[in-house]
């Protein structure tokens, strides 16, 4: 079946190429339909008080989305006329000051000093606004962007869903330069790996369109997150740069065999087919890890990126072998010879202390492990924000000015007592760090009638049976103040209502981090054991794989472990990334020598001769594939405003070296030594196939990379 089709695609190369671009066209409308998801906490479980909370505040209530102006040096019939104009912008629900909090009819001298407090600070003032919409829904950021027009210079718009519009605003404005230099990096990488001018312009030709096919497909999903958006293509194109690089070696071999170059590339194909369709497991393994993380938002990135290798090897398997065919002249006109020094000393170094090196490779564990638990996390989404942005500026003077940097939402019963109500307050604003109380039952309590409040405040705190609470805290969210301050609070919120639920900013961090620490072991253990099983399958042994996954996991650790020695944090969703991809990704290059190695101890080698041959066969090919992604992550890292990105694809590009520095430098001398376990505890490590047996055991091999 697959010589067939392999037949059938090289005879007619440009019909296959306009095929290729044809289906270009849906793949740019699914990815122009597919919505992009910028608010992170929607992705925790739903199952979490804080999560349920949160459908609460949206519906009945219409708080998801709420959104407080602060208004400097301005009279009150500024105040008054924009808090007008503000409620006539479209999606918006109310707008609300205090006049209209208590009524115009209240004197401002009867207004109770804590209600004061709240809506005036010095020369300041602070209105909230409700949208008709969810917080980071395209209804509510057109809305922001509304109501940001009708303020001046004095007007500071702060709350969670601000920041997600500052932060959609930096990623559409960022992604072209990030696609753009990630390209033009990985160019660059290939011209001086590759052993054609041409070569890479049609790699990445190819690449591109299984890049534009996955993130077209990305609309039967509906949405992906905006760390997806930004981080997908450059990966695809770093993970699956080798498959392209061994289909042309296997070419360039071929070729030689054959009169008719378009056989020579159907043999090509076959092989390709048998070897990428193996070797591409581990890399999809490692990604499918992330969607057992409770935070949802692993799924979004694991399927995402899984589905790209496999459009990844389809496309190499079906259409750069027609691209290859049609620039075949062009391809062969501008051959150079490549940069990659040769490492033959460098080999016979390590050969020769292979010993000493094992040692060091084992040593090496303590204090990698050791700075790889102790990195700093940190977990508050903004931190990663440029501090210039205004909703950044607005949180800030809101904090300052209003004591207020995280807002708690209460959910109760509506029946409680008036006595258990104003007990409640008391004891909540005895709170350590509680700097105001709101609820209905407040407002009552300062002797404003019941009629004079107007339907809009009774809507906003009362609904469908239950009451709302505001508590504003002078504490920051995402910090082990709030959490404690939480636990005070639900210690006593359920004294009266034990069904009741805390959400908001400060809660939802919380459970953000307490989810995050499981989701970080369970996709650990379950990467590993994946690929420990892949790999097992593929070499017939027991010790193989646990010799290949702890080398890799030692450069993971090394990588993650480069924060604590630099001194940097990290956001929470890089360490489970980057264990799950680095892992996934490049543990290819010890696949690639290890077979090598085996391939070279059956053809009758003995160990010294066999891995000198495996390590020089594998360098460059090594060297390339860790350029080539280290490249096209980096160079998002250098644009990146958003340091949540930014730090994802340092990590990504700095584990693509340390993969290829371990497997070059130790991974040699690891395998020499361990190669009698190897034979004694793996089903026919040396024995030597039969010739056709050997031959179809070649083509199967899972080298994936380039040799």
């Amino acid at each position: 079946m697959v010589e067939k089709i392999a037949h059938k695609l090289t005879r007619r190369p440009k019909l296959v190429a306009l095929v290729a671009l044809l289906m270009l066209i849906p793949a740019i409308l699914g990815y122009a339909a597919t919505r992009i998801n910028y608010d992170i906490l929607s992705y925790l479980p739903q199952d979490l008080p804080s999560s349920q909370g949160e459908q609460l505040l949206e519906e009945p209530f219409k708080m998801a989305a709420t959104s407080m102006l602060i208004v400097e040096n301005m009279p009150a019939g500024y105040t008054n006329r924009l808090i007008q104009d503000i409620k006539e912008v479209p999606g918006v629900s109310s707008a609300i000051w205090i006049s209209n909090l208590v009524g115009i009819q209240v004197p401002v001298e009867m207004i109770p000093a804590n209600f004061r407090d709240m809506f005036f600070s010095g020369k300041a003032t602070m209105m909230l606004i409700q949208y008709d919409h969810a917080g980071a829904s395209d209804e509510t950021m057109e809305a922001i962007e509304q109501v940001r027009r009708v303020c001046n210079e004095n007007c500071f718009l702060a709350g969670f869903s601000v920041v997600v519009k500052d932060t959609r605003d930096v990623m559409d404005s960022e992604l072209p330069i990030f696609v753009g230099l990630a390209v033009l990096l990985a160019l660059v990488a290939m011209s001086v790996t590759l052993e054609s001018t041409v070569l890479p312009f049609v790699y990445l030709a190819s690449i591109g369109i299984a890049v534009v096919y996955n993130f077209g497909s990305n609309i039967f999903l509906g949405e992906i997150s905006y760390i997806t958006k930004a981080i997908a293509a450059v990966l695809q194109l770093g993970v699956t740069m080798d498959y392209s690089i061994f289909l042309y070696h296997r070419y360039e071999e071929e070729r030689g065999r054959y009169n008719d170059k378009r056989d020579a590339m159907t043999q090509a194909i076959i092989a390709a087919f048998r070897s990428l369709s193996g070797s591409s497991l581990t890399t999809i393994a490692g990604f499918l890890a992330l969607c057992f993380m409770r935070l949802t938002l692993g799924r979004d990135i694991g399927i995402v990126m899984a589905k790209g290798v496999v459009l990844g090897v389809a496309t190499v398997i079906l259409v750069l072998p027609s691209l290859v065919l049609i620039f075949d002249k062009q391809i062969d006109k501008h051959k150079h010879k490549t940069l990659i020094p040769s490492f033959e000393k460098v080999n016979n170094f390590i050969i020769a202390h292979r010993r000493p090196l094992v040692v060091i490779t084992l040593l090496l564990f303590l204090p990698a492990m050791y700075a790889q638990k102790h990195a700093e996390i940190y977990y508050k989404l903004d931190e990663s924000l440029p501090r210039d942005l205004p909703s950044i500026v607005s949180n800030e003077k809101l904090k300052n000015d209003f004591d207020m940097a995280t807002s708690h939402f209460v959910v109760l019963r509506d029946d409680i007592s008036a006595s258990d109500m104003n007990e409640l307050e008391t004891r909540m604003d005895q709170v350590p760090g509680i700097t105001s109380v709101v609820s209905y039952h407040s407002m009552l309590g300062t002797g404003i009638p019941d009629f004079f409040v107007p339907s809009e405040v009774k809507d906003m705190l009362r609904q469908g049976g239950y009451q709302l609470m505001m508590i504003n805290s002078s504490y920051e969210p995402a910090t082990d103040q709030v959490a404690r301050q939480l636990d005070q609070m639900n210690e006593i919120i359920f004294d009266y209502d034990p069904n009741a639920m805390v959400t908001g900013e400060g809660a939802m961090y919380r459970d953000l981090i307490d989810t995050s620490a499981v989701d970080f072991q369970v996709t650990n253990y379950i990467s590993i054991a994946a690929i420990f099983l892949i790999i097992a399958f593929v070499f017939r042994s027991v010790s193989v794989p646990l010799v290949l996954v702890a080398t890799i996991e030692l450069a993971i650790f090394i990588n993650q472990g480069c924060c604590y020695f630099l001194g940097t944090e990290i956001p929470f969703i890089a360490p489970t990334i980057i264990s799950c991809v680095q892992l996934g990704a490049t543990v290819d290059y010890a696949i690639l020598m290890t077979s090598r190695f085996q391939e070279e101890l059956r053809a009758g080698k003995d160990r010294e001769e066999a891995i000198r041959i495996a390590a020089s066969s594998s360098d460059a090919s090594i060297v390339t594939s860790a350029l080539v992604l280290f490249c096209a992550t980096l160079g998002v890292s250098f644009v990146s405003s958003i340091d949540l990105i930014g730090s994802i694809c340092v990590m990504l590009s700095r584990g693509a070296l340390i993969s290829a520095l371990v497997s070059i430098f130790l991974m040699p001398a690891v395998l020499y030594v361990c190669e009698p376990v190897f034979n004694k505890t793996s089903l026919s490590w040396r024995l030597t196939p039969q010739p056709r047996e050997r031959q179809e055991k070649r083509e199967a091999a899972p080298v994936g990379k380039a040799s």
